[in-house]
């Protein structure tokens, strides 16, 4: 598959649109969707909706930025902290956003201390799934985050980058986000695994940080640094949040069932 397309969208005068900034908006309208959906479910107001999308937006792209600079660059922006702020220069850290999204949800809780943070956790993991899908293809119609050189038949070569086959590894990952959000969205429909607090949550980390742990052998190193470690950054944030998931899932496991509407105590009238 010879992968030749623009990351630009739309190209005309002052309009630039690209196909990952379209990727990531969808994300967080579908996100916004699928958590109304929960809240009607279960009878819950929707006047601090939006406003949870805001704290969302802002978590995800912050923390993600931040990850990057830190994570994989931090000689770079520690000597100059001003081009963090340089977001057009690109750099992105799936895990940085994660932290990022926790730190927020729980400065919206404190806020409307009404909510349960744990079970808004546990909610959030569906719409981050979907999001997760989309942000990879993203990457690939900017031709990024590249896989390994490879001869399988379903090789891609990224002709903006250089002439080499290889692993498709955006689609590797978004196939399996999609995997995860299929079974997540299906454990909250499906059984009463959302009234287990903190049980959704250990699945997500399960399932998003431990198919990004095997998946990142079919991928090239981010930064120059990880060519002498036996396994890339990537993987080591996220032992700590599979770990993490496991600990969630023993313990959502063993844990008592919540009210059948645990998010609130305030209903929607």
């Amino acid at each position: 598959m010879n992968w030749n397309v623009s990351p630009e969208l739309i190209s005309t005068g002052f309009l630039h649109v690209r196909w990952y900034g379209l990727f990531f908006s969808i994300a967080f309208l579908s996100g916004r969707e699928i958590v109304r959906r929960f809240f009607v479910r279960e009878k819950i107001s929707l006047t601090h909706l939006d406003s949870l999308l805001g704290y969302m937006m802002v978590g995800t792209v912050l923390g993600a930025r931040l990850g990057h600079c830190l994570f994989y660059e931090p000689e770079i922006y520690l000597h100059d902290p001003l081009r963090i702020l340089q977001f057009w220069e690109g750099g992105l850290a799936s895990h940085g956003a994660f932290i990022g999204i926790l730190t927020m949800l729980y400065v919206f809780a404190r806020k409307h201390r009404e909510l349960s943070y744990l079970s808004l956790l546990d909610r959030m993991t569906v719409p981050v799934a979907f999001a997760g899908i989309l942000i990879r293809l993203g990457n690939l119609f900017n031709s990024e985050i590249l896989g390994k050189e490879s001869h399988a038949p379903w090789a891609f070569v990224f002709n903006r980058v250089d002439q080499i086959p290889r692993h498709p590894a955006q689609l590797y990952e978004s196939f399996a986000y999609l995997a995860s959000f299929l079974i997540l969205r299906s454990l909250y429909w499906k059984t009463e695994a959302r009234r287990h607090a903190g049980l959704l949550l250990g699945y997500f980390l399960i399932l998003i940080f431990g198919f990004r742990f095997l998946l990142e052998f079919f991928k090239e190193n981010q930064v120059g640094f990880e060519a002498g470690l036996p396994i890339n950054m990537g993987q080591i944030l996220s032992i700590p949040l599979v770990t993490l998931g496991v600990i969630l899932v023993v313990r959502g496991r063993k844990s008592e069932l919540l009210p059948e509407f645990p998010l609130s105590v305030k209903r929607a009238k």
